[in-house]
Parts: C-alpha cells; sequence; structure tokens
C-alpha cells in the first residue's frame, strides 16, 4: 500500500603505558480508516489491551514497599547473556589525541557564536546528557536544569530531540548513531560512512564517532548559530558545509596552542575540520567508556557482583519480559529501529507535519519505519534520565510501565512529566492533535505485557546495576580552562 499525504496510512584492549598519573582506575580496571485510521490487524501486530490493568495504575506508587523473592538465584547458563565488554571493544587511545579531544570538548570555540560547547548538552555531571527532554542550544547559558537564555536572545524553538548519552559510543561494535540513524557504517559510502543529505565527509575520518561529531556543528539550534549572527552560521544556511567547517578549522589554526597540540599529533599539516572531530571521538570514545559495571563484573564471573533482587532482574530481562529482544548484544542495543510509542513533544523534525517526528521515516521513506526510533544502549542508564527520542519520562519506572502498556501510555501521558526549561512554546502540540496521536500508537509493535510489583522492582535493580561508578567519576574529568580562554561551564 503506497502511504501519500496526511492519510499516509489511510489508503578488552592493553592498557596505556603512560597514563596511569591521569587514569588510575585504567589498570584495575495498517490500514486504517479514513479520518481516524483506526489500528487494522492486517497490517499491525497485535497491539494487546488498550487500557492497562487497574493494579498497574495504582501501584507505580508503591514500588518501594517490599516483597519476598524467591530463595534461587537464577543459573546463568539458562540465560543468553551477552559477551563482557572490556577495554578491547574500544580503539586503541592516543594519548596526544585524547587530551587534545578533552580541551577541544568543553571549548565553545568550536560554536558559530562561540557560546556553547560539545559539553553544553553532554556533560558528566549530567551523565553525558543534560537532563531535560529537550535542551536549550545555541542562545543559552548555564547547564541542565539551570540553563536559562541569555539576556535579549530568544529562541524559534527546542533541539527537536533528546540529547543523547555518550557512553561506550566509542566502542567499535557501533553502526548507527542518531535516534533515527540517519549516521551509519557502509561500505559502499564515501569514506564508508552514509551521511545526512547534504553533509556529505570532506574527507576521511577516523570512525563512526567522528563522523558523527561534525554534525553538531552544523545545527542552527545546537551550535551554529542562525544567518546573521556570524560567518558559520551563515554558511550553513547558504547550505555550505564545507565552508563552516573551513571557517571553524581556521580558528583552531589560529589558536598556538592548540597548533602546538595538533602538531604533536599530526605534524606540521594545516589542521582540518576532520582532524577537530577525530580528537573529539577519541576523547568521548576514552572518557566516557563504562565497562565496570556491577553487569559487567557478574559477566566476567564474580557472582557476587550484582544483587540477588538485580539478578532476578536479569533473568526476567534475558528472560519471560522479553527486554533483551531489543535490548540484545554486547551493549545492550540491537542498533535496529522499533516503534514503541514514545509521546512526541516539542517541534518535531519538519516534514509533512511540522510539529511530529516519524523518525527513521525521515531518513528511508519507507512506511515500515514510520515513528521507528533507534534501540539505546542501556549502560549507565540510571543516570541519563530523561527517556525516549523527546525525553517524554523522567524516570526508569515510567519508562517500564510504558513498555507494559504502551498504546495507554501514550493516551494517558502526564504532560507534567516532560522536563522543560520555561519558554513560550508550544510543546504539546503532536498531543494535541488526535490525528497524529493515534498514528504513533498504530505504529506500536510492543505486545502489552504484565509483570508483578516484585519483577518491576527487579527489573529496576538490575537497570541500576548497569552503572559504572568508576567511569560516571569520570577519567580526565573537565579541564579548568581552554585554548581559546573561553569560559568552561561546569
Amino acid at each position: 500500500m503506497t502511504l501519500t499525504g496526511r492519510n499516509r496510512l489511510a489508503a578488552h584492549a592493553p592498557p596505556l603505558t603512560n597514563v596511569s598519573k591521569i587514569d588510575p582506575d585504567f589498570f584495575t580496571v495498517t490500514t486504517f480508516l479514513p479520518h481516524f485510521r483506526l489500528l487494522s490487524p492486517e497490517l499491525r501486530p497485535d497491539f494487546g489491551l488498550l487500557i492497562m490493568r487497574a493494579w498497574v495504575a495504582v501501584g507505580v506508587y508503591s514500588l518501594t514497599a517490599g516483597f519476598s523473592p524467591a530463595a534461587d538465584l537464577p543459573e546463568r547458563d539458562l540465560l543468553d547473556l551477552p559477551a563482557q565488554a572490556t577495554h578491547a571493544t574500544f580503539p586503541e587511545p592516543n594519548l596526544s589525541e585524547l587530551l587534545l579531544g578533552q580541551k577541544l570538548f568543553y571549548d565553545p570555540i568550536l560554536s558559530g557564536n562561540q557560546t556553547i560547547a560539545c559539553a553544553t548538552c553532554h556533560h558528566p555531571n549530567l551523565g553525558t546528557s543534560d537532563g531535560m527532554s529537550l535542551s536549550i542550544g545555541d542562545g543559552g547559558t548555564g547547564l541542565g536544569p539551570d540553563r536559562t537564555l541569555r539576556p535579549g536572545e530568544t529562541v524559534a524553538a527546542r533541539i527537536p530531540r533528546n540529547a543523547p548519552a555518550l557512553w561506550n559510543l566509542g566502542a567499535d561494535s557501533f553502526e548507527v548513531m542518531f535516534h533515527d540513524g540517519r549516521l551509519a557504517r557502509d561500505a559502499s559510502a564515501p569514506y564508508g560512512f552514509t551521511m545526512p543529505e547534504g553533509r556529505d565527509l570532506p574527507g576521511p575520518v577516523a570512525s563512526l564517532l567522528a563522523a558523527q561529531a561534525l554534525l553538531p556543528m552544523l545545527s542552527a539550534d545546537e551550535m551554529a548559530g542562525h544567518p546573521g549572527e556570524n560567518p558559520v552560521a551563515d554558511a550553513v544556511a547558504a547550505d555550505d558545509p564545507t565552508k563552516a567547517w573551513e571557517l571553524l578549522a581556521d580558528r583552531i589554526n589560529g589558536n598556538t596552542e592548540y597548533r602546538i597540540r595538533f602538531n604533536a599529533v599530526n605534524g606540521e599539516e594545516k589542521v582540518k575540520i576532520t582532524d577537530i572531530s577525530n580528537a573529539l571521538a577519541a576523547f568521548i570514545a576514552y572518557e566516557f567508556r563504562a565497562i565496570n559495571s556491577p553487569f559487567d563484573r557478574y559477566l566476567g564471573g564474580d557472582d557476587t557482583a550484582m544483587s540477588a533482587a538485580a539478578q532476578r532482574g536479569m533473568a526476567l530481562f534475558y528472560g519471560e519480559a522479553g527486554c533483551a529482544g531489543c535490548h540484545a548484544g554486547l551493549l545492550q542495543s540491537d542498533q535496529q529501529f522499533h516503534a514503541i510509542g514514545m509521546p512526541q513533544l516539542g517541534p518535531g523534525k519538519g516534514g509533512e507535519i511540522a510539529y511530529a517526528d516519524t523518525g527513521r521515516h525521515l531518513v528511508t521513506g519507507e512506511t515500515v519505519d514510520f515513528y521507528r526510533f533507534r534501540t539505546p544502549s542501556l549502560r549507565n542508564v540510571a543516570l541519563t534520565a530523561p527517556y525516549g527520542h523527546a525525553g517524554a519520562y523522567p524516570d526508569l519506572i515510567s519508562v517500564i510501565l510504558h513498555h507494559m502498556a504502551p498504546v495507554d501510555s501514550l493516551m494517558t501521558y502526564d504532560r507534567s512529566r516532560a522536563r522543560l526549561h520555561p519558554l513560550p512554546l508550544n510543546d504539546f502540540a503532536a498531543l494535541d492533535d488526535e490525528v497524529e496521536l493515534f498514528d504513533i500508537a498504530a505504529g506500536i509493535e510492543l505486545a502489552t505485557i504484565d509483570l508483578e510489583e516484585a519483577e518491576i522492582r527487579q527489573i529496576l535493580a538490575f537497570l541500576n546495576a548497569l552503572t559504572d561508578e568508576s567511569a560516571a567519576k569520570g577519567r580526565l574529568g573537565v579541564p579548568e580552562s581552554v585554548p581559546s580562554g573561553l569560559p568552561v561551564e561546569r
């Protein structure tokens, strides 16, 4: 069936030998009816009950109550557990390059107006995200919940998707980036990576993560700024990404300290934007590596690493709860795209309906990809709230309950749960559009599932056992200063 118009549904690596002073832990280490588009089971999987069982609705407030777990712990050999992630999961770090990348990551010099850094929306103090459903990018000051507009600034819209956490994105096994997978490994593509339309790689890069690091610099709302504000923004507005990247690289070439640092990595050649993105990727891959959680130690053979509750939650996760159906593999993501009905907030991603976000469909144009988003990795997930492509849910309990009965959870979403800076914007246009809301519900691929209160607690215990406390404290941390001399947000 061809969908058209508004009725589209109608018709482990050896440790460095020279980093002990820097990182002491390193060594220890459907068919729808016209107008309403009501669900047809002929084109969609079973959506289960529309109404969540009443005990779930009222039980969410009693999850801290005690329970009596079974005496026996699960046997690991009976579960299809992933291999243990180790330092070999990541590229071997180059000390000079990653130290350079650290400076660049926290330096606003890479933004058009030199007011925002990569770390602004991906800060370690906020779980490598920013703690908000949707962010204020260019035009703001401060971090996370404390971020406000600069005096005299206005923003037309929030950044349309939740700032993703950076944990383990430097792993060699990652194949796709962004919520919609618009950046991916592809041996047939120039330099080995498929890029978004109009954003061709300007040269070879060292990794998928290095390719990703190039793109926020070209976003008007994130880092570039808007036309008339600075030459970088003007180049972006003129659809000339190569010029924008060249202008940013020229800033780095004009800074004496950065040139000295880049000379130590690449020699005397002029710094290119790809050199900058490679350094950023080297830092992110090293700094935000989370492979020493209780679960990782359990996978390494330590049966005492996780609590009894967490082990039972693990058995549910990899068993009857079905979580591993999507959160599979080494880093608990199948790196595929699934429609699970997360509420849509904010300005959307454009397309046919401005405030809508149809996810993977915006990349592929395929009917089957409506409202599908990439499965996130769950390492350090307890640190990265809020959750969902638009950050609709502020805690893990809400996410579990949504997975249990996604249609009902979507339809009864409490808008006060969104974490949004107070701005005069219409953040709930998609939820106010009944047709769009029904479209999102229709795409849901999750079947409903019943979990007892004790089982929810156990899954929560397991999700918390995915936290690498040493990684959360940081390895290199936030630098005291950056070569540009611009302020470092802390």
